[in-house]
């Protein structure tokens, strides 16, 4: 499994033990397991997804996004670029700051300080999306108060 999926899976896991709700890794390498795994979760009461950024969700997203849609499971993601082309909900490090804040880094090495002597910067600035139209098509009803903390509503 990718690193970065490890993490995000144990976070996960994690979280769910505090709210007492199921939460399992599904690694999957090829398009077929993704059907596999989203057909097993329509069928469980309550079921939803949360999608890692690795290379293969994102290579095989449209994909994904018909089996939501088929299976009527809620999905989140953790890139804002998910949300723009149909899924759910993304929570994610806002690009254009992050962008911003790389500047600055650039700026000091030109000028010769060594990247090794520069600290590690976490993001700062999150954003939340909504794809109210896939909401829709998922036939959930979007809380308002929801509605309201999200950085962007896309309609």
């Amino acid at each position: 499994m990718n690193p970065s999926a490890v993490m995000f899976s144990r976070s996960a896991e994690a979280a769910g033990q505090k709210l007492a709700i199921e939460v399992f890794a599904a690694p999957v390498h090829e398009p077929t397991a993704i059907e596999v795994i989203m057909t097993r979760l329509g069928r469980e009461p309550g079921g939803s997804v949360i999608f890692p950024t690795v290379n293969f969700t994102s290579l095989h997203r449209n994909l994904i996004f018909e089996l939501t849609a088929r299976h009527h499971l809620p999905a989140m993601y953790a890139r804002r670029f998910f949300a723009d082309e149909g899924g759910l909900v993304s929570y994610s490090p806002d690009d254009v700051d992050q962008f911003r804040r790389a500047a600055g880094y650039v700026d000091r090495i030109l000028r010769g300080e060594k990247p090794a002597d520069l600290p590690v910067q976490a993001p700062t600035k999150f954003e939340l999306v909504i794809n109210h139209e896939t909401a829709r098509i998922l036939g959930l009803a979007v809380p308002d108060e929801l509605l309201a903390i999200a950085d962007e509503v896309i309609e």
